[in-house]
């Protein structure tokens, strides 16, 4: 059997860590006062790690029963792009140092990769005993990223090639190669999405391409400053460095709380229809949850996913303003006309939220032929008859339900998407089979 890239890149994280520890071992450790400056440094960043908003892995609200498809729901939650940016410039930072105060360094790429990943460890520790231990995956990449500009720069600064370079030359050199290794940081980011839940390599590519403008140049500036300064004045200017991007980790979890609540708020919204007794418990985050991984497997970006997972959780709200309730709140079996009404009537009342417009348009058109609909409106159609005819079905009803769907392909029901569903189901039947052997979830 073939080995997943996510095995391939932690084999190699593996590879590199083993080599490094042992060429450590052998030839000592070299400036241990830096060395022990770097990894407090990288330790404090650790310990500062921001973890996103946690849920169950398969989105339930407590009580609920688990929805069809939960597997394929990630197991830690909501990823934050970069959670830990001091540790990743410290890192960095260390990876790039030729000299401290003024005198040339002697570390090498082994005394680099060794000392980050001890560090990262130790900064870890008191998440591990609140369940947010660091991932392998987390771990590899920070090895590998690290390695990397280590070997790019430790032994050619060694043998003295960049001793011609001036100041704004070397410190171009530095920006260079931190660019470089942030993009290698999001190749392999794009790769471990695409190994753990299937996602199509290139929109996973684009989304962490697209997330480096923020909080990355962020990282990537503030690894070359804090190479540059320990290089003039010496390890004083690791605190006093320090500080700019401590307080913009602040700004992004205050605004990551922001969003948190908003979330909140729309989901608390979108179970108006649940207490109001109009359709089943749980039924709008498990169409949320499964509309999601299937946006995942047909390509959309991570703002396209947010707005349908939106609009998923807001499909049925159109249902508080009838009369007559429909029964056990299932709209797939009523009538086109009568969907529709009740498609017009949700998007009316998704628009006095001020949600995002195109939440609205979502829910407006969920109801009309699939050759018509976006694409986003063509998944949630799919995901909710899914779910209903699922429910309805007993033991039976998820493989049911997806005959039916593909039997609607003719003209209810959009093909591609029916398809992508059947995958995303297929992957988590695989996932939960494995899990009964493995827990496959990536901690240490």
């Amino acid at each position: 059997m073939t080995p997943r890239p996510h095995t391939l890149v932690h084999v190699c994280a593996a590879v590199l860590a083993a080599g490094c520890l042992g060429a450590a071992l052998w030839h000592g450790v070299a400036e241990r006062g830096v060395a022990l400056a770097f990894g407090v440094l990288v330790a404090v960043g650790e310990l500062t790690r921001h973890h996103g908003p946690r849920r169950p892995r398969d989105g339930r609200q407590p009580g609920e029963g688990a929805p069809p498809g939960a597997g394929t729901q990630p197991r830690d939650g909501p990823r934050v792009r970069q959670a830990a940016p001091l540790a990743a410039a410290g890192s960095l930072a260390y990876a790039l140092l030729g000299e401290a105060g003024g005198r040339p360094s002697h570390h090498g790429v082994a005394q680099v990769v060794v000392v980050v990943l001890a560090a990262s460890l130790c900064g870890s520790v008191p998440h591990v005993g609140r369940g947010h231990g660091p991932t392998r995956d987390r771990l590899a990449r920070r090895t590998l990223t690290v390695g990397f500009v280590a070997v790019c720069f430790q032994p050619l600064y060694g043998s003295g090639t960049f001793d011609d370079w001036g100041g704004p030359a070397y410190a171009l050199l530095l920006l260079a190669l931190l660019s470089l290794s942030a993009l290698c940081d999001a190749v392999l980011a794009a790769a471990l999405a695409h190994s753990r839940t299937g996602r199509p390599f290139p929109p996973a590519l684009r989304d962490e391409l697209r997330a480096l403008p923020g909080i990355g140049a962020a990282v990537v500036a503030t690894g070359a400053v804090m190479a540059l300064g320990v290089a003039a004045v010496g390890l004083w200017a690791l605190p006093l460095l320090s500080v700019p991007l401590l307080l913009a980790q602040l700004s992004y979890r205050r605004y990551a709380a922001v969003r948190a609540t908003y979330r909140q708020t729309i989901a608390s919204l979108a179970r108006a229809t649940e207490i109001a007794g109009c359709t089943p418990a749980g039924h709008a985050r498990r169409v949320a949850d499964l509309s999601r991984s299937v946006g995942r497997d047909l390509g959309l970006t991570e703002p396209d996913l947010v707005v349908l997972e939106y609009a998923a959780l807001m499909h049925d709200i159109g249902q508080l303003s009838l009369v007559d309730p429909v029964p056990a709140g299932a709209t797939a079996v009523l009538p086109a006309p009568e969907q529709r009404r009740i498609a017009l009537l949700g998007g009316a009342v998704v628009r006095q939220t001020g949600v995002d417009p195109r939440v609205a348009g979502i829910v407006e058109r969920q109801a009309e032929p699939h050759q018509e609909q976006p694409l986003a409106a063509r998944i949630v159609r799919v995901v909710n008859a899914y779910d209903e005819k699922s429910r309805a079905g007993g033991s039976d009803g998820p493989l049911t339900a997806l005959e039916e769907l593909r039997l609607g392909t003719a003209g209810e029901y959009a093909p591609q998407v029916v398809e992508s569903l059947a995958r995303v189901l297929s992957r988590a039947g695989a996932r939960e089979h494995a899990d009964g052997y493995d827990d496959g979830g990536g901690r240490w």
